[in-house]
């Protein structure tokens, strides 16, 4: 009995009759003035006209938003569009809609007053009260049995606002949901919003990642060392390597304050001497060969083989230790090729499915690139290659 109760404890039950009953506001105005059957049709052929003006689907929008679903208009997931009409396709719901709207209204409202007039009727047909002319004819005179008939008078009547209410709501999202256009529209907007925040996740862990480690790295070798001038070179390298941590960590929420900032002020390949100088003063030894210009690499692959080139880094430093390590960069005319390889730890790291290299195989996929990582003739090798056509 409470869950039957349930909807008319709420607000919207009520503003979806008031929404109907709008509807039939100024032709029932008009039905004063001239009292004849043609002026519904007249405000129903008048509608059409109005339904092709743009700014008429923002107005019927925003009433429906507020009025039937109870969202505010500045509210995501009413699922109806407060935007103006963009196409015809547009404008022909709307013409469905405030057809239907008007016709739904009128039925509505009608049966409701009809309903109440009962309601007055039965209540007072007891106390020797007949019925107004045209409401219940098939109930002459009055007598007290017709108090009975209000319990389902009034569930009626409940039944209609109810049943109506649902009616008018599931029109309107369906004639003022978005059209396939702007569903593709928003579903390519989300899509670039994931894909910004996947971006941005990889820049904070690659970055903070590297820095992280390299401190680390540096921490534990000067403890260990005992070296008064180590301990000073490892913490040179150490504030070295936060400050630009501290940089790439300030591009980042750059891009999350500013979505319109530019990633141009991103670091690129030709700035990878100083991720090879802060992992050498971590005490890895890392020969690099150099294939090509950098400077000729498009700036996107660029950005990413920076990043890949990091993060494999980072990997060597936090796996296998200052240890040996070959970095070679080819750019030729349709590829960019990067490779690192460092002897395998005394402990395997695993067939390769940590975050990190998950970063690097994402990255690289998402240029239209592949990257494969894992041992390989006795070493740890990252292979990326991304096309730079």
């Amino acid at each position: 009995m409470v869950r039957l109760l349930r909807p008319f404890g709420r607000a919207v039950t009520y503003t979806r009759w008031l929404h109907l009953c709008i509807a039939i506001v100024w032709p029932a105005l008009w039905l004063f003035v001239q009292e004849a059957w043609w002026t519904w049709v007249v405000a129903g052929v008048a509608l059409a006209p109005a339904a092709l003006v743009p700014a008429m689907r923002t107005v019927e929008g925003l009433q429906a938003r507020l009025l039937l679903t109870g969202h505010r208009h500045d509210e995501e997931g009413a699922g109806i569009v407060v935007a103006p009409s963009a196409t015809w396709g547009d404008r022909g719901r709307l013409v469905v809609w405030l057809e239907a709207r008007l016709v739904l209204g009128w039925l509505t409202t009608t049966v409701s007053a009809q309903l109440v007039f009962a309601l007055v009727d039965l209540s007072a047909a007891p106390f020797g009260r007949d019925f107004e002319e045209g409401r219940l004819s098939l109930l002459g005179g009055h007598a007290w049995w017709h108090i009975l008939l209000v319990p389902p008078t009034l569930i009626a009547l409940a039944g209609a606002v109810l049943v109506s209410g649902h009616l008018v709501t599931a029109l309107a999202l369906r004639l003022l949901g978005p059209s396939p256009a702007e569903r593709r529209a928003a579903l390519e907007e989300r899509t670039e919003q994931l894909l910004e925040r996947t971006r941005i996740a990889r820049e904070l862990h690659d970055s903070i990642g590297h820095a992280l480690t390299v401190a680390v790295v540096q921490a534990g070798a000067a403890r260990a060392a005992g070296d008064p001038a180590f301990t000073d070179r490892a913490l040179s390298a150490i504030e070295e390597t936060g400050r630009a941590a501290l940089e790439d960590l300030e591009r980042v929420l750059g891009v999350l304050r500013e979505s319109e900032r530019p990633v141009s002020s991103r670091p690129t390949l030709t700035d990878a001497d100083r991720l090879l100088e802060s992992a050498r003063a971590s005490g890895a030894k890392v020969d690099i060969e150099t294939t090509g210009a950098l400077d000729t690499v498009p700036g996107p692959v660029s950005r990413e083989g920076y990043r890949i080139l990091q993060e494999a880094l980072t990997n060597v430093l936090r796996h296998a230790g200052a240890v040996p390590t070959r970095v070679r960069i080819a750019v030729a005319d349709a590829a960019l090729t990067l490779e690192i390889r460092n002897p395998l730890p005394a402990d395997i790291p695993g067939p390769g499915r940590g975050s990190g290299l998950r970063g690097i195989r994402e990255r690289a996929a998402l240029l239209g690139g592949h990257a494969e990582t894992g041992p390989d003739r006795g070493d740890w090798q990252v292979h990326v290659e991304l096309p730079v056509s």
